[in-house]
């Protein structure tokens, strides 16, 4: 199935911050994409995130598909062969 980059809603729930924190934590891991804003708010026995992501976030990488480098405000890439 192909990204669909018009749609950057999410939401989350835990019992516990902790907890919160992990699920997110995993999200961002399994789908590599950053979390523009988020918003917790205690509802009921569970903790609730609305979150927005970027749906237009761009990875620069290198002839291979290697992610560059930023380092110290220089982009690093590698030359390609």
């Amino acid at each position: 199935m192909p990204d669909d980059n018009k749609r950057n809603l999410l939401f989350f729930e835990s019992p516990t911050v902790r907890d919160l924190y992990a699920t997110m934590d995993e999200w961002q891991k399994t789908n590599r994409k950053r979390m523009q804003s988020v918003s917790i708010h205690k509802d009921g026995e569970m903790f609730c995130c609305i979150a927005l992501t970027n749906p237009n976030e761009v990875i620069i990488t290198d002839a291979d598909g290697d992610q560059a480098l930023v380092q110290g405000g220089v982009l690093w890439v590698k030359r390609p062969d």
